[in-house]
């Protein structure tokens, strides 16, 4: 269910959109629904795509598409990339400030009509993926947190073409099918009074809507795909949802990976399980910040040295960057400290340039860096990420992430940055938040990676209609339950439960584990094996979370912290 929206919320804005070809009344019951919100004193932004304000890239492009030009003959494709360029002007114009700035907004199709109309005239699907692709780049994390499709049995407009409205009609059912895991989406049949269906809109944006006296929502049906092992339902509070054995595994390799730090912590002699996978293969720690390079960061790059914002920043960021222990070694030894304000760009890209000429790996292999390209104009990728680290320095990006009311609005700030995409950004976020520059609750956001997602399919055959963020909090909201429902012992971090980023790792390290322990289940990027065995590090790791956490204190009193090695 949607959270409750008030004219008052001190959250951000929220998105709704209304989809559906040609003549299904779409457009009007859109504008209505904005006026009445308006009327009940919500601040909405009413938009529709490509969009028709004036001096706008949508308002040319609309007026290309209706022949206002002269315009002789322009193919199909073009057009539709004309209209993908349009939405994309609106969304980073218009949409993106709008959600920061809390609006409520209303917008008049999505990319969904690029594809429905594209398909429709004879574009190739490979062609329409290609510019939806960029499209979807555009939006990010940043989904409907409804879709509302609009049908109708027949067109109100009779000149409409009836062959090519039935296509496009067809085309829109299938994106309903291959979508509705991603976010909630509503089939409307347009069959009532204007005022009628504008109420009903009303009740359920505003979270008051009620099944009572028949519903114009229509009830998805599921059409699970088939997979190679038993589904299972362990209790009504995962319907409509549809599990695979994966899931549980999930929660016991979880338990599992906790019992293994805590073994280690106390100085237990190897192995520390009986799993053949986990004595085998590497697999991260089940809390993040119990990782060895994330404990590196927070006691030695973020609570050693210059705490105030700007260097605290950017000490995190150029470690996060190259993500290595040893590069931020290497750095240390050559410059003696690490500080924004001596920094030099010349001298810190000739100690890299050095030490990759010297086939030393400077990047960590644990997640993939983008290349950068030229887009600072130099060849080598860690001259650029230092550009960009300076430039992320010189626009006072500190100031303003100190500034932020949330986490998905630092998100937000760092994702606007080029070679930053939406999975490092909430990494970024995460190691930020450890410090003092930020203080939200890291059940507060969440954004999963390509890993995660893969775990995501691996444990669910059927999302039952719940988003990939919805599925995550489940998890964690019902983490004591599953654990209890398995008779598993689940050991916490000394009072801290698993956080939305914990429980996103999580999915990322089964979908590995799960490539052994469940070969014939298939996730989304189809890999079979594990890359990295695992090697025990004889280098102790002096404990050490962030203060604020109130976990060093338990930790001091119940261990020894000193014989702590991470796996």
């Amino acid at each position: 269910m949607p959270t409750s929206i008030h004219p008052s919320t001190k959250q951000f804005g929220r998105l709704f959109v209304f989809e559906g070809s040609d003549g299904v009344g779409k457009s009007t019951i859109s504008e209505k629904v904005a006026e009445q919100l308006r009327k009940r004193g919500f601040d909405v932004l009413s938009l529709s795509f490509p969009g028709k304000e004036p001096n706008s890239l949508g308002d040319l492009v609309y007026k290309i598409h209706h022949k206002k030009f002269g315009i002789g003959k322009i193919s199909d494709a073009s057009l539709q990339a004309l209209h993908v360029a349009a939405h994309i002007d609106c969304i980073e114009n218009r949409i993106r400030p709008a959600i920061l700035d809390r609006k409520i907004i209303v917008l008049d199709r999505y990319w969904w009509s690029t594809v429905a109309y594209g398909l429709a005239s004879g574009i190739p699907k490979n062609i329409l993926d290609a510019m939806v692709g960029l499209e979807k780049t555009v939006w990010g994390t940043l989904l409907p947190e409804r879709l509302f499709l609009i049908t109708r049995q027949e067109p109100f407009c009779a000149e409409l073409d009836s062959r090519l409205w039935t296509r496009i009609c067809i085309a829109y059912q299938d994106l309903y099918k291959e979508e509705r895991g991603n976010y909630p989406i509503n089939i409307i049949e347009n069959s009532k009074p204007l005022k009628h269906m504008v109420s009903d809109f009303i009740r359920i944006i505003t979270n008051g809507w009620s099944n009572k006296g028949g519903s114009l929502f229509q009830q998805p049906i599921f059409d699970p795909p088939a997979v190679k092992t038993a589904i299972f339902i362990p209790s009504n509070h995962w319907f409509p949802t549809k599990l695979t054995e994966v899931f549980d595994t999930y929660w016991r390799f979880a338990a599992e990976r906790q019992s293994i730090f805590f073994k280690r912590l106390k100085g237990e002699k190897s192995p520390w399980t009986e799993d053949q996978i986990l004595q085998n293969y590497k697999f991260t720690n089940a809390y993040r910040a119990s990782d060895r390079v994330s404990q590196y960061l927070i006691r030695h790059v973020i609570y050693e040295g210059d705490d105030s914002p700007d260097e605290v920043f950017f000490r995190i960021i150029l470690f996060k960057t190259f993500n290595k222990i040893e590069t931020w070694q290497l750095l240390l030894r050559k410059f003696g400290k690490i500080s924004w304000h001596e920094f030099d760009f010349k001298a810190y890209d000739a100690v890299l340039t050095e030490a990759r000429n010297e086939r030393l790996s400077i990047y960590s292999g644990a997640y993939i860096m983008p290349s950068a390209g030229k887009s600072f104009g130099h060849n080598a990728k860690h001259s650029n990420h230092l550009r960009l680290l300076k430039k992320m320095m010189e626009e006072d990006l500190p100031s303003k992430i100190r500034d932020a009311r949330s986490m998905q609005q630092v998100f937000d700030l760092l994702r606007s940055y080029p070679m930053i995409g939406d999975f490092l950004a909430y990494q970024y976020a995460t190691d930020i938040n450890y410090s003092n520059l930020t203080d939200f609750s890291e059940m507060s956001f969440v954004v999963p990676g390509p890993g995660a997602r893969d775990g995501l399919q691996k444990c669910l055959s059927d999302p039952g209609g719940f988003s990939e963020v919805d599925l995550i909090r489940r998890v964690a909201d019902r983490q004591e339950d599953e654990f209890k429902r398995l008779g598993l012992n689940f050991q916490d971090l000394w009072g801290r439960k698993l956080q939305l980023i914990d429980c996103q790792n999580l999915f990322c390290e089964v979908d590995k584990y799960a490539r052994v322990a469940h070969p014939d289940i298939i996730g989304i990027s189809g890999r079979n094996r594990i890359k990295q065995k695992f090697r025990a590090l004889n280098k102790p790791i002096s404990f050490f979370y962030p203060p604020k956490w109130g976990i060093n204190q338990k930790l001091s009193n119940n261990m020894d912290r000193s014989s702590g090695i991470k796996k």
